[in-house]
């Protein structure tokens, strides 16, 4: 539909993927029924509906201003850990700025399971009684440290929601920790996460960098929001 526009007719769809008719009628039925598709106003052909925007939001990454980028790599010239910003869209983490010089590991899992990361834990804290949009359910083991029980992990997402900020020890990467900082929206809900990331025997150095970083978060909000 995108590369033969608006007005294009089942016919020519069946034409060009070969498809049956029958089932591609089921299946334009089915994403017009979805509003991924609608009917034009003759009703003779299709053109994409209002629910792609959806698809386009999830598949393009973030912008990130400027601005925003600069402010970010002054505060990682004055560290020796990994500096990386997310971006909470449509349930998911986002990753908006990977620090150069820190490149991130284990991406797939990073963003597929949310509660195993520091980032994901505060989006999924935002997201509320909305938990958990997890694959199949249920929460993944990574390493011998990841939480696994649900009661627990809403322990942890209550405490988070008071602090606005998320940890991890261990429970994305054996050797590894991160803390994350809300980023606020204009409403004062979280919109992405800081992340300092570094080796685990070093989290309280990282940690003693809360303060500086929660100012850079309440730096970024206006520039990214």
């Amino acid at each position: 539909m995108a590369r033969f526009g608006t007005g294009t007719t089942a016919k020519e769809i069946t034409d060009a993927l070969r498809m049956p008719p029958a089932t591609a009628y089921r299946l334009l039925n089915a994403l017009v029924g979805d509003e991924y598709l609608v009917r034009t106003s003759d009703l003779r052909g299709f053109a994409l509906g209002h629910a792609i925007s959806g698809l386009v939001t999830a598949a393009s990454p973030p912008s990130v201003p400027t601005a925003a980028r600069t402010v970010i790599e002054e505060f990682r010239r004055g560290n020796r850990f990994a500096v990386h910003l997310f971006m909470f869209r449509s349930a998911s983490l986002r990753i908006a700025d990977e620090d150069p010089d820190y490149p991130l590991h284990s991406v797939f899992e990073l963003l597929r399971y949310p509660h195993t990361s520091a980032a994901g834990k505060l989006m999924l804290a935002e997201l509320g009684d909305s938990v958990f949009p997890l694959p199949g359910g249920h929460l993944v083991k990574l390493t011998e440290n990841t939480i696994t029980d649900s009661g627990r992990l809403e322990e942890q997402l209550a405490e988070i929601r008071l602090t606005g900020q998320a940890s991890e020890i261990n429970e994305f990467e054996s050797g590894s920790a991160s803390l994350a900082l809300a980023v606020r929206l204009p409403d004062g809900s979280a919109g992405g996460a800081l992340c300092l990331t570094g080796p685990a025997e070093r989290f309280t150095t990282i940690s003693e960098h809360a303060d500086a970083a929660r100012e850079l978060t309440s730096r970024l909000s206006p520039l990214l929001f």
